[in-house]
């Protein structure tokens, strides 16, 4: 691969003769909180003031904290972010470089929002929220109106294919405006997310924001820290989580679960939205981190807990009640097993994140799945992940049409383009988890295990 090259500094910063000239070393010297700095396009700004604003919270920033950030800042901010950026300008970077394979990225990310990519999210918003009205009305008319026990089952299933539909949609409003409307967007994230399904959208975004900027990293992605229930590699044994700010506790309990992990991902996975729901109500009543209008969160989870459970109770026998929830759980299994099929099986490292390698970690990180256009509905975008990673803000009917000059740029430069069917992701997942747990029989535990329910709860993704 092509070694970086150097960039002259700007002629405009080069010419004012107020402009300071920082090095990487020194860069790297402002990597905290409370002292932060980053370099954009070869700018480096002092964005301390602006930590604890920040829409997309303060660990993306924390965790490209005194280095390149560009292009993670190219790839989630549309173009107009960039004259913010002006008032916190405190130098230019001396030894700025660009990879090869960064070069292109921002060459191609360029082309598409000259396209108007960005801007156009297409029917799949619309067609979405009349889906999930027409299912939501046939649930209710199952459950109201019919006497059937199999009916009454049909029902609780319905509602799981909802809650899909819901993620697809909090996903697609958490990372782009699928109405155009920044109020409209919020208004259908808490009716479809906080109110339908009992998940935070900000809870959501506080995990899935650490998840993009930090692809696969051990440490500090929280989508691949499952402890003590399911683990893809061993160095996750014991490890530290930057992102929980505790150790990912490597016991004989955990040591127990892991081992047997590839046999019990499955069915752990049918009601995986249990561990959700709990992590969403703790991040929205327990947590200390600042989230924006907590009030709305909180009202519009409690609005879930009031009408699912008065739906269930319309029920007329305890064990179709039982049966209507663990449907609509199962089903909703299906996109738990989804989200991990795209990394579960991926490259994997310890460490922070290197924004000046935002393409390469991204593309290694990440598996498409193969399938047919007509399936795109049930991936929601999913299928292609990598394409995603690399532009989150790109709706997602575009997706299909940009994977060609993606696998192209990765071909050019080297990289890896893992890709595989629906079942050959499942696959690889089962072959990953299997290789996890035959190193977590050999490996040995650490301290006795704490209360099991405890760590339970505090199982996280």
């Amino acid at each position: 691969m092509a070694q970086p090259t150097t960039m002259p500094p700007s002629p405009t910063a080069s010419a004012a003769a107020a402009v300071r000239m920082i090095t990487t070393d020194e860069l790297r010297k402002h990597a905290t909180a409370g002292d932060l700095w980053i370099s954009i396009s070869g700018d480096v700004y002092d964005v301390t003031a602006w930590v604890p604003h920040h829409p997309g919270g303060e660990t993306p920033l924390v965790t490209l904290a005194g280095q390149d950030a560009t292009d993670a800042f190219a790839a989630y901010h549309p173009p107009s972010a960039r004259p913010l950026l002006r008032k916190f300008l405190v130098g230019r970077l001396a030894d700025y470089s660009v990879s090869p394979a960064s070069a292109d990225f921002r060459r191609l990310l360029a082309q598409l929002t000259a396209a108007g990519l960005f801007d156009r999210v297409g029917p799949t918003p619309k067609v979405q929220v009349a889906g999930m009205l027409l299912l939501l009305s046939a649930a209710l008319y199952l459950v109201l109106a019919c006497a059937s026990a199999w009916a009454h089952l049909a029902a609780g299933g319905l509602i799981g294919f909802i809650w899909i539909q819901s993620g697809w949609m909090g996903h697609d409003s958490g990372h782009h405006r699928i109405t155009g409307h920044a109020v409209l967007d919020r208004v259908l994230q808490i009716l479809s997310g906080n109110c339908l399904t009992g998940l935070s959208i900000a809870w959501w975004k506080c995990n899935h924001n650490t998840h993009h900027i930090a692809c696969n990293s051990l440490d500090h992605d929280p989508d691949l820290q499952h402890m003590p229930l399911f683990a893809v590699s061993s160095k996750l044994f014991g490890l530290w989580s930057m992102f929980y700010e505790r150790t990912l506790v490597f016991d004989a309990a955990s040591k127990f679960l892991i081992s047997y992990q590839h046999w019990t991902f499955y069915p752990v996975m049918c009601f995986a939205r249990i561990n959700l729901l709990v992590q969403s109500a703790l991040f929205l009543l327990m947590s200390k981190r600042k989230i924006p209008q907590r009030g709305l969160e909180i009202a519009g989870v409690a609005a879930f807990w009031i009408w699912y459970p008065m739906l269930v109770s319309c029920l007329p026998n305890w064990w179709e009640r039982v049966a209507f929830v663990v449907a609509s759980f199962v089903i909703t299994g299906i996109q738990h097993v989804q989200f991990c099929l795209n990394h579960f099986s991926s490259e994997v490292y310890v460490g922070p994140p290197k924004g000046n390698d935002w393409f390469e970690k991204q593309t290694a990180g990440t598996l498409d799945v193969l399938c047919a256009p007509w399936m795109d509905w049930f991936h929601g975008g999913l299928q292609f992940q990598i394409e995603h990673h690399l532009f989150p803000r790109l709706p997602r009917c575009h997706l299909r049409k940009v994977a060609p000059f993606v696998r192209d740029l990765c071909k050019k430069h080297g990289l890896p383009y893992a890709a595989a069917s629906f079942w050959g992701a499942n696959v690889l997942t089962w072959k990953t988890l299997r290789a996890a747990a035959l190193q977590a029989r050999k490996a040995t535990s650490g301290a006795a295990p704490k209360n099991l329910v405890w760590e339970a709860v505090n199982t996280h993704g």
